[in-house]
């Protein structure tokens, strides 16, 4: 039963990956629908972000891993190699947490 339904989900993951080549040319959509698009995508990536860095387990998740998000933020706006990025959001969480704050 598993494997059937890790083959569906291959299956469909991979209809929905070929889908848009294949479909480029014969779907056009209007401007304004585009800029939809791009928005709503950047809406459900900031949704994912926000529900992850300050949520577990139902709860808050503490002041520690919002800021260690945070931090990172700053590192990627100010364009900083994604290593250096990551490596300063995980040192700043796990120093935080370190000192005590939860």
């Amino acid at each position: 039963m598993t494997v059937a339904a890790v083959l569906v989900l291959a299956a469909g993951t991979f209809a929905l990956r070929i889908a848009g080549p294949l479909l480029r040319d014969r779907i056009t959509v209007s401007e304004r629908m585009q800029r939809i698009i791009t928005i709503a995508a950047t809406t459900l990536l900031a949704a994912l972000v926000a529900t992850q860095a300050l949520t577990e387990a139902g709860g808050f998740a503490g002041w520690a891993r919002p800021a260690g998000v945070l931090v990172g933020a700053v590192a990627a706006w100010r364009r900083l190699p994604f290593v250096v990025v990551v490596v300063l959001a995980a040192a700043t969480t796990a120093l935080l947490r370190l000192a005590g704050v939860p």
